[in-house]
């Protein structure tokens, strides 16, 4: 049998296998595209829910309210509870070993409930990297070579034996894909209802890039950090006093010249905490200490 006739018959089986656990989320040019994880459970991107209740389109057509259980957006998951009227699910890893760069894998999906995608391709980088919705970096993606088209995102990717490696979705520079792994222990945390809870300032930041650039426009010396484009009322950095305009240098012992720095000091701390944060105001340097709380997040907000 040639190795062409071998790729056939894989992706045959493959959709005929995994297929009909794909499923649609909204409708027509919808939200995007989901996988059957288990009895009643659908996982997909957070990205793509919007509210708590969302259409589930199924490999036969069948249309199901489904009700979101839970998201985590830092990870981009969602668990979305429907009636999968006896689908059989793929099954979720349990964590351990990722596919090699090199390995073949097949992304499924079914973008907007408008039927059946599956595409080749192989894994170009793994374990990867990769900055969430909310711009927190997260380890352990999954980047490959099957194209998608749009409203895919939440599909499942599979490798040769149709196990579940995790959910195309981005689409990255020269149309690689990037997944983002789900593991058993996480998801089903994620369908009781646990999320990770993660602190947050409450502010809307400009990269130091952009900091350096305003400031030099009104006349200010340039000074590397995170410039604060707006602040959340009753936030812990409202409450702390930060404002628009300010320029966050330090965060705890850490300087702040990206991002990262500034997750990297908000992720060892509960939100039982303080953090103090070094604050440039125009020219004068403050020192404020932030009192953390838990708080329901929002997206592209730290």
């Amino acid at each position: 049998m040639s190795t062409v006739t071998e790729l056939q018959s894989w992706i045959a089986v493959a959709a005929g296998s995994v297929g009909p656990a794909v499923v649609g989320l909204g409708r027509g040019w919808g939200v995007g595209s989901g996988v059957v994880v288990a009895d009643g459970r659908v996982l997909t991107n957070a990205h793509n829910v919007r509210g708590d209740e969302l259409t589930v389109t199924f490999a036969d057509d069948r249309r199901e309210a489904g009700h979101v259980v839970a998201t985590e957006p830092d990870r981009d998951l969602a668990a979305i509870e429907v009636d999968t009227g006896g689908v059989a699910p793929v099954p979720l890893p349990d964590g351990g070993a990722q596919p090699g760069i090199g390995t073949a894998v097949l992304a499924l999906a079914n973008p907007g409930g408008r039927g059946l995608r599956v595409t080749l391709g192989f894994v170009s980088s793994a374990p990867r990297s990769f900055r969430g919705p909310r711009g927190r970096r997260m380890p352990g993606g999954i980047e490959h070579s099957a194209p998608l088209p749009r409203g895919s995102s939440g599909g499942p990717l599979v490798d040769g034996e149709g196990r579940l490696l995790g959910l195309n979705t981005l689409r990255l520079e020269g149309g690689l894909i990037l997944a983002v792994p789900a593991d058993a222990a996480r998801v089903d945390a994620l369908f009781r209802g646990e999320t990770a809870q993660r602190v947050r300032l409450g502010v809307a930041l400009a990269p130091a890039h952009a900091a350096r650039r305003l400031r030099g426009a009104v006349g200010l010396p340039e000074r590397a950090g995170l410039l604060v484009r707006a602040v959340e009322r009753e936030s812990p950095a409202a409450r702390a006093g930060v404002e628009r305009g300010d320029l966050i240098v330090a965060a705890g012992e850490r300087s702040v010249e990206r991002l990262d720095d500034l997750y990297a000091a908000l992720d060892t701390l509960s939100p039982q905490d303080t953090l103090r944060l070094g604050v440039v105001r125009g020219t004068d340097e403050r020192e404020v200490v932030v009192a953390l709380a838990p708080h329901a997040p929002t997206a592209r907000e730290v």
